[in-house]
């Protein structure tokens, strides 16, 4: 089982040139697996797509994950182009991660799809990005979507990339099962997520496909200090039967702790993100590098 640990930067840290290329450089430098970037319309985190393609540019061997790129809303044919031109253009270095979006009223707004019309999207729009990817005349005529004979390029540099999914509901499961090449969850302890891990595999037996075993990890936030009280409300909420400590562990010993805690249950591919920017960039992503570097083999 190959263990591989990426660095994510969250929805609301603001980075101007400079400093994101200086993070950008130190992941590779530090031999970091992937920088992941997640999309929310009203935070202040740099667009994934945009920030993913400067990053690519600057790198040769950094992978290039979105955590999540929201689904609903976007053209099947034009995300797959733009996908695959990053792929293509990046050597093969992309890591989609799609997802259904925030439930937020303003988020749902920018994006133009009701919340109850989300989970529709992405199981029609899905299907189609590989059909494009794959270089076939595609011809479709759906609830959204309505192609003659269309065919999109250019094509992935991967044949296809693969699609991962979050989420830990059970509907969630199912359709990673269904549709995903990988599960990469969020506050959820390892005992969570391999309770939950069956209930994908069975769904994807049940749809004749089956997940690559080295496909499962989790995306896990960390904090140096105490978990802010916000945060801690938002897990206690979730989970009122776990302390908030179990799902963002506070300091790094904690974090690894936490993270061979997930490699003892079979999980292997691992996006840790800060809660708050810290003070120094070079420092943080070296003490991250010190006590995670060793995990990957």
């Amino acid at each position: 089982m190959k263990v591989r640990v990426g660095f994510g930067l969250g929805t609301q840290t603001p980075l101007d040139a400079a400093t994101f290329a200086t993070v950008v450089d130190a992941l590779e430098t530090l031999r970091f697996d992937s920088l992941w970037l997640s999309e929310r319309i009203t935070g202040a985190a740099p667009d994934p797509l945009i920030g993913l393609a400067v990053a690519a540019g600057r790198t040769r061997r950094l992978k290039l994950g979105t955590s999540v790129l929201v689904l609903p809303g976007r053209s099947p044919a034009l995300l797959a182009s733009t996908l695959a031109s990053l792929d293509q253009l990046s050597g093969g270095r992309l890591l989609p991660a799609v997802g259904l979006g925030v439930v937020d009223p303003a988020e749902q707004q920018a994006f133009g799809v009701a919340r109850e019309d989300r989970a529709g999207w992405v199981e029609e729009a899905l299907p189609l990005l590989r059909r494009f990817w794959s270089g076939e005349a595609v011809t479709h005529d759906g609830p959204r979507f309505h192609y003659d004979g269309l065919t999109v390029q250019p094509l992935p540099a991967q044949s296809p990339p693969d699609v991962w999914f979050g989420g830990i509901a059970p509907s969630e499961l199912r359709r990673t099962g269904r549709l995903g090449d990988g599960w990469l969850p969020s506050f959820c302890t390892p005992d969570d997520a391999a309770a939950a891990r069956p209930v994908i595999e069975q769904a994807a037996d049940e749809a004749g496909r089956a997940i690559d075993p080295e496909h499962f990890g989790a995306l896990v936030t960390y904090v140096h200090d105490e978990i802010p009280e916000r945060l801690a409300r938002l897990v206690t909420r979730r989970r009122p039967d776990t302390d908030p400590r179990d799902i963002v562990p506070v300091g790094l010993p904690a974090l690894r702790a936490l993270l061979e805690r997930f490699v003892e249950r079979g999980f292997s591919k691992f996006v840790v993100a800060p809660v708050q920017e810290p003070p120094s960039w070079d420092d943080e992503l070296a003490g991250l590098a010190e006590h995670l570097q060793p995990l990957q083999n």
